[in-house]
């Protein structure tokens, strides 16, 4: 497979930005000889003479929306090519091995997936069999969980960095870009897909790669990148030895991180620093102000713990945005109302993407979740062709009221709402539907000098 053309990799979705998912295997497979050929079906079609003319054909699924948009995809594939090897990579891919390999793939490959799959490409250009660390219908194999020898990535032939989600400053609109610095994860929260596959290991992609790979975005017009690891400060010197060499070499260029509130607590000054190599907010997994709902995820901070760590990024100078989890099985219209009052009191209104308020706890097969004995008195059947497990409220007041936010959140961001107004209807929507209140005056706000947030143009979706 030495022929241009013969090995295809499609990406489906990575969260709005140039997917790094093709980028880093793109690299590994022509450092190798492969001369292969990426496509973002997020951001390009993908033309049936490629699909016809392949051998090998990689999706990427790092995440459920890529997941159920690489299905359709693969569904195309099988019919225009049935011949061609069909192969899911990433952490979905994983965690349905088994509807994948009963329908559509004859591989899957998942955890440190670049080398595995440059030793599946070798073995079938060499008519051998598919080596013993990749999965297939006849073999189960765990995640491939071991270092690699990095390859830097390679992004051309990509669509360009100004089709995806750019960074908003506050002031002006500036081109994004994403890399990672580590992969994996040190912690074991239960709803996280990465605990299932990586079981609280996590590996460091080595500086000099890194930096390859952001010199090549800044070269493309880059003056932001997103550090997408799980958590940046799993490995907090090497990642802030990166932080460092990139400003040195960039002093223009900021950039986001995402940790744990957890790891904010630890390293408070370290965010000093951040802040002055240009880091312009910070991404944290808070998820939920009540009790019991931490406890169940195994978030590891408390509502308290939230507070200390706006107070440490609030004196560094750095905002953060929250992420959340805003409806579990454990989440009463209490915890709700609870959530927005903490979010007005703490004026984190314009901190948060609206469609945080409409987030459902999703389980995937595999889900750490399942290994907990409570979990039988909630979960549902396993909907393998939505992958994910069914649950229902025990209070049916909050399924109704997740659907009619999330059709308000939808609305609202289609015509580009203030934040503030969304806020308001989502308050308004609560009581209607519960009778709930929150224990703050908007009208308090007013009184506030509001400041637009630095954030990316294009809201989390998992």
């Amino acid at each position: 497979m030495k022929t241009p053309g013969e090995i295809l990799l499609v990406s489906c979705y990575e969260s709005g930005h140039q997917p790094f998912n093709l980028a880093s295997p793109l690299g590994f497979l022509k450092s190798e000889g492969f001369p292969a050929v990426g496509i973002d079906a997020a951001a390009e079609k993908i033309p049936s003479h490629r699909i016809k003319t392949a051998k090998f054909i990689g999706i990427s699924v790092p995440m459920h929306t890529a997941m159920c948009i690489g299905v359709e995809i693969a569904f195309r594939i099988k019919k225009l090519n049935p011949q061609v090897h069909l192969c899911f990579y990433g952490l979905y891919a994983v965690l349905n091995a088994d509807y994948l390999l009963s329908h559509l793939a004859d591989s899957v490959i998942g955890g440190e997936f670049e080398t595995p799959l440059v030793r599946l490409i070798t073995a079938l250009d060499d008519n051998k069999k598919v080596p013993p660390d990749v999965r297939t219908s006849t073999t189960v194999v765990e995640p491939f969980l071991e270092r690699m020898t990095f390859s830097e990535s390679d992004r051309r032939g990509l669509p360009e960095l100004s089709e995806y989600a750019q960074f908003d400053n506050g002031d002006a609109t500036v081109t994004s870009g994403y890399t990672e610095t580590t992969r994996g994860c040190l912690h074991t929260c239960l709803h996280c897909p990465i605990t299932p596959v990586y079981a609280g290991r996590f590996f460091v992609v080595p500086n000099p790669i890194v930096s390859a790979d952001v010199r090549k975005q800044i070269a493309s017009g880059a003056k932001h990148i997103t550090f997408g690891d799980p958590d940046f400060l799993n490995g907090p010197g090497h990642s802030l030895g990166i932080a460092r060499e990139l400003h040195t070499e960039y002093p223009h260029v900021t950039f986001d991180i995402t940790t744990k509130i957890e790891h904010i607590l630890e390293f408070p000054e370290i965010f000093p620093e951040l802040q002055s190599l240009g880091c312009a907010f910070v991404v944290s997994a808070v998820e939920s102000v009540s009790k019991l709902v931490l406890r169940r995820l195994k978030k590891g901070h408390t509502a308290n713990d939230i507070v200390a760590g706006l107070e440490i990024l609030n004196a560094a100078g750095i905002p953060m945005r929250p992420s959340l989890v805003a409806f579990t099985p454990w989440t009463t219209q209490q915890d709700y109302t609870d959530m927005l009052t903490f979010v007005e009191h703490y004026d984190l209104i314009d901190h948060i993407d609206p469609v945080q308020y409409t987030i459902r706890l999703l389980v995937p097969p595999g889900s750490a979740l399942l290994k907990e004995t409570e979990t039988a008195e909630w979960i549902g059947p396993l909907d393998q062709e939505a992958f994910q497990y069914r649950w229902t409220h025990p209070d049916s007041l909050m399924d109704e009221l997740q659907v009619q936010l999330n059709e308000l959140v939808s609305k609202a961001a289609g015509v580009g709402e203030d934040p503030l107004s969304t806020f308001n209807a989502i308050k308004a929507r609560l009581k209607a539907t519960t009778g709930q209140e929150t224990g703050v005056d908007l009208s308090l706000m007013k009184k506030r000098q509001r400041r637009r947030i630095p954030r990316l143009t294009e809201s989390w979706f998992c």
